[in-house]
């Protein structure tokens, strides 16, 4: 059997990405792939830690993070879509006005 630790470092190391990601990356679609492996990170860890301590709470929990990032994803996606539509670019540096 696995060792829980190794899952957790999976899962620090998935959510350290995502963060590098986050932060250094001025894509708009990047920071939302970085986003959802931040999530993906913290669902693994709930993952590993409810089988640990045989409960049934974090895979529950998981599944509505699971439906959340779902959500966020067509909703990024969407203004992503708009934001090219009219800018011509997606970088968050072009993004100076709420109004168009």
């Amino acid at each position: 059997m696995i060792p829980l630790s190794w899952y957790m470092a999976l899962a620090v190391m998935l959510f350290c990405v995502g963060v590098c990601g986050f932060l250094t990356r001025r894509n708009v679609i990047i920071m939302l792939l970085s986003l959802e492996l931040m999530l993906n990170g913290v669902n693994l860890n709930l993952v590993a830690l409810s089988y640990y301590l045989d409960s049934v709470r974090g895979q529950i929990f998981t599944f509505f993070i699971i439906t959340v990032a779902a959500a966020e994803a067509a909703i990024g996606l969407g203004i992503a879509v708009t934001l090219y539509r009219s800018r011509r670019s997606v970088h968050v540096d072009t993004i100076n006005q709420l109004k168009g």
